[in-house]
């Protein structure tokens, strides 16, 4: 079906009470496996290319934006193409033009101000082509590079008054808020704070997202949404997935060449994950 707006979709599963997954394309086989374990769940997604995904590719947001988009056409759940976690200015104004509906900019390492000043001048960027904007307020951590943090650390969680004043001054469709997961989990061990989430959510007027969701188990997800999470993304544990099938079929298959004959089974993993994690947000 056609690409349908992110917008639309977080919209949707706020107004039914439920969490809405975005997960996380680095390959083809990325892709593929969302688009088929949506379709297997029965319910929409969000395709989202990272900063990060870019530069593997080359630096050139072009093939892996059409290969998503391509695969989100041909597929009969809603699917929405999304930029993750974009830090460099002239990326994200290359999104519109690639057919994506959505940003998340990310200017949470600066300074409250210039984060401030620089999401706002996305915000308006954004808004005249018709593209939703999400920011991040608070420190998630653990993403590749920087230096480990405690997600429960002083500091670091999103204070819910400096949360409205900050989408107040920005105009931000969706805010990512730190409350206690972390970039690059491989364990489900995260506790979520569930009254910080709540308090959150009175606070601003616009979706909140949660980041590092690989890393939660499955109940404090539920909770999470409960308290009123919207956007769950989830990376690492589609890549926990794929590397634990090329694994298994390579210590069977040791003289094995063919890379289909392990990346058929790592895009099934895939596709299971993702279908276990929808039927957890609906």
């Amino acid at each position: 079906m056609p690409l349908v707006s992110t917008g639309e979709l977080v919209a949707d599963a706020r107004a039914a009470g439920r969490g809405v997954a975005a997960f996380n394309v680095i390959t083809l086989e990325h892709a593929e496996a969302i688009a088929a374990g949506a379709e297997q769940a029965g319910a929409p997604a969000i395709l989202q290319i990272s900063e990060n995904a870019v530069k593997f590719h080359g630096g050139s947001l072009s093939a892996i934006a059409a290969a998503a988009a391509a695969v989100a056409r041909t597929s009969s759940a809603p699917l929405s193409l999304h930029l993750d976690h974009v830090t460099d200015v002239e990326l994200m104004r290359a999104a519109h033009p690639e057919g994506f509906s959505s940003v998340m900019f990310d200017a949470s390492k600066l300074s409250y101000d210039e984060n401030v000043k620089a999401t706002a001048e996305a915000v308006r960027w954004g808004h005249e082509r018709g593209i939703w904007i999400e920011a991040e307020l608070g420190k998630v951590g653990g993403k590749e590079g920087e230096t480990p943090l405690d997600a429960h650390a002083p500091g670091v969680r999103t204070d819910p008054a400096e949360a409205a004043a900050y989408v107040a001054d920005t105009g931000v469709d969706a805010l990512a808020v730190a409350v206690g997961s972390s970039h690059a989990m491989t364990s489900r061990t995260a506790s979520l704070d569930h009254e910080l989430i709540a308090a959150l959510k009175t606070a601003v007027p616009v979706p909140l997202v949660l980041h590092g969701s690989s890393g939660v188990p499955d109940n404090e997800i539920r909770q999470a949404i409960a308290s009123g999470m919207v956007k769950i993304n989830v990376g690492t544990a589609l890549n926990t997935a794929f590397t634990g099938a090329v694994r298994e079929y390579l210590a069977e298959n040791g003289t094995g060449v063919d890379p289909r004959k392990y990346l058929g089974p790592a895009r099934e993993a895939m596709a299971g994950t993702v279908a276990h994690f929808q039927r957890i947000f609906a």
